[in-house]
């Protein structure tokens, strides 16, 4: 295997979290500009939702991204990280649209939140697998 398909692998999912990042970031802007808000959320719902949304994501994937570039730095196989990085990914879509609909329960976020901490746990049980020689 070739060094290089770690990092790729890593690249495609850090790329498709800055995506949704950003989605999640102009989401909260089309709100603020709808509701004439510039700062906070102004007792809007919609767009608090949207801000909670966004900040969620924030929250949860710099340090995924993190634990992705990791495996990849020490030489974890493309086998490993594109199944964390899917999951991880396709939870916290789940989850931004989950939030951003309901503040209340919803299977989005729910699955959305399931699927983030299996990827976490995934890439933490990776992690320290690559971290013991």
């Amino acid at each position: 295997m070739d060094p290089k398909d770690a990092a790729h692998a890593a690249a495609l999912w850090a790329g498709l979290h800055l995506i949704l990042l950003l989605v999640l970031s102009v989401l909260v802007t089309r709100q603020r500009r709808r509701f004439h808000v510039e700062v906070g959320d102004g007792g809007v719902p919609p767009l608090a939702q949207a801000i909670r949304a966004f900040g969620n994501a924030a929250e949860h994937v710099p340090a995924a991204l993190a634990g992705l570039a990791i495996l990849a730095l020490v030489g974890a196989s493309p086998l490993l990280i594109h199944p964390i990085g899917m999951v991880l990914f396709f939870g916290r879509v789940l989850h931004g649209f989950g939030l951003s609909r309901s503040t209340g329960v919803s299977w989005a976020r729910a699955a959305g939140a399931i699927g983030t901490w299996i990827a976490y746990i995934a890439m933490a049980a990776a992690l320290l697998f690559y971290a013991i020689p």
